[in-house]
């Protein structure tokens, strides 16, 4: 073999090797455990979403909120934003912590509670979420999101019920949700 054939075929192994160690080193999600399935149907939610909330226990009443769902982080996580009348109200940031599924919630009470899933159940579309901590509580007893239920519909519908303690008084705000259809 001559010397400028060798030298092609050197560059051409090297920018193979190269290429396939790229593309092996992306992070992806899998669905090798529960959270990862669940993290991968979180994210399918992407896009926007029209609804309204009711609130029953402690406080009451019903308004408009919207929400819109999209990935972060190469698909690593999933992030929630709730809007009332086009302002940005709360965010959730859902992601996997190795065989788990967690979320923060930066509430509206100024307060950032984590959750982690204790109930995954795809099959019947329910994901349930128990509270481990908060950061920026002002008190054990100060409100907070205390629990999270997911319940998905089909594709284009979606219910989610936040559990909020507060001075030993729980409330529940339950948002029912539908796809908005694409934007033309």
């Amino acid at each position: 073999m001559n010397r400028p054939v060798r030298r092609i075929a050197a560059v051409a192994v090297f920018v193979v090797s190269v290429a396939t160690t790229s593309f092996a080193a992306q992070p992806t999600v899998r669905a090798e455990n529960p959270a990862a399935a669940a993290l991968l149907r979180l994210g399918a939610l992407a896009g926007e979403w029209k609804g309204s909330v009711e609130w029953t226990g402690a406080r009451t009443g019903r308004y408009a909120m919207d929400a819109t769902y999209s990935t972060t982080g190469n698909g690593s996580a999933v992030v929630e934003t709730l809007t009332q009348e086009g302002v940005a109200m709360m965010t959730t940031v859902y992601h996997a912590d190795g065989a788990d599924l967690r979320m923060t919630h930066y509430c509206g009470t100024k307060n950032q509670p984590r959750l982690k899933a204790s109930r995954i159940d795809l099959a019947n579309g329910a994901i349930d979420f128990a509270f481990v901590d908060a950061t920026n509580l002002t008190s054990p007893d100060a409100p907070h999101v205390s629990g999270l239920e997911v319940r998905f519909g089909d594709a284009d519908h979606l219910t989610i019920t936040f559990r909020f303690e507060g001075r030993g008084k729980p409330a529940f705000e339950r948002i029912s949700l539908q796809r908005s259809p694409p934007k033309a």
